[in-house]
């Protein structure tokens, strides 16, 4: 059974307060041991959960209204919030990416001064307990939610371990006399960032702008639509991102001596079935008469004229 969508939006904020106090967190201990030591692997890394705790708090304040009903000024809800929402995490982990890169940079170019002490090594550890524990707990309240604003968030937990990962390389080789590691180490840190930032990006991009989905997700409308019995051909198929939501516009050709009632019969069925479909939002469907040749302007077979041996054929 489906949770209530106050439910939904209740454990979608408390999902995104757990990310802002666990961001928090391992600010507090890498920037601490960073700054009391010199160690710019620690300063990136806790830099980088910075980037984090933003984006967290964005999602925490905003993202929750996909939620909400429509209204008089969002008539067709609030989808696209969630995507604008992932959006700009996608762009703050991308400032603070190159902005940490040149720091590195400097680093290897001027030499760093790195004083060695265990405490370092606590606080990654400590650090990356956190975020995978972070990861672990964001990853299952979205199992059923299936929020695209989360999923970020718990994909920037996944990479803040392979970040703290490479600071403990850094880490390392000042303890073996080779600072040079620690702003190495700061430098891959960055590149990890910056490509993080840009996936996050690309991907939301493509729901904000309605780009078309994989070609799965047109394959299953068009399946569905083909299994009604009284559809005889598909056309002028639309099937685009309105947020993170499937959008349809769609003809489909019906015999065309049927009464308006029994064809708005079948236009409330067609609907229904395809808001049925995983991730469909709204759906325009638009009855055809069958045989009236509109269907040849879109330069697509009905299924009333194909041969017998396409298995779409009636």
């Amino acid at each position: 059974m489906t949770a209530p969508v106050s439910d939904e939006k209740r454990r979608f904020r408390r999902a995104a307060g757990v990310n802002v106090l666990g961001n928090a967190v391992k600010i507090a201990a890498e920037g601490a041991a960073g700054l009391a030591f010199g160690s710019v692997a620690l300063l990136a890394d806790a830099a980088h959960s910075v980037a984090d705790l933003v984006a967290s708090v964005v999602v925490l304040v905003w993202g929750g209204t996909q939620y909400d009903d429509p209204d008089a000024e969002h008539p067709h809800g609030h989808q696209r919030i969630e995507p604008l929402t992932a959006l700009f995490v996608g762009a703050v982990i991308v400032v603070l990416g190159v902005n940490l890169l040149w720091s590195s940079v400097e680093g290897l170019r001027f030499g760093s001064d790195v004083q060695f002490s265990g405490l370092l090594f606590v606080a990654l550890a400590f650090s990356m307990a956190d975020m995978y524990l972070l990861y672990w707990y964001t990853r299952r309240v979205n199992t059923d939610l299936g929020s695209t604003a989360l999923d970020a968030l718990a994909a920037d937990c996944l990479n803040d371990i392979y970040t703290s990962v490479a600071a403990v390389v850094g880490v390392t080789g000042v303890l073996f006399d080779l600072p040079v590691l620690d702003p190495l180490a700061g430098a891959l840190v960055s590149l990890v960032v910056v490509y993080q930032g840009v996936e996050i990006a690309r991907e939301n991009v493509t729901y904000l702008v309605g780009g078309a989905p994989p070609p799965a997700d047109r394959d299953r409308v068009v399946e569905t639509l083909r299994a009604h019995p009284a559809v005889v051909g598909v056309h002028d198929l639309k099937v685009f991102y309105d947020g993170t939501d499937l959008e349809v516009e769609v003809h489909t050709e019906v015999d065309g001596e049927m009464t308006l009632r029994r064809a708005h019969e079948i236009e409330t069925e067609l609907v229904t079935r395809l808001q049925s479909l995983v991730g469909v939002g709204d759906v325009h469907v638009h009855l055809d008469p069958s045989g009236v040749g509109e269907w040849k302007e879109a330069g697509e077979t009905p299924t009333s004229e194909r041969a017998p041996t396409d298995d779409a054929s009636r």
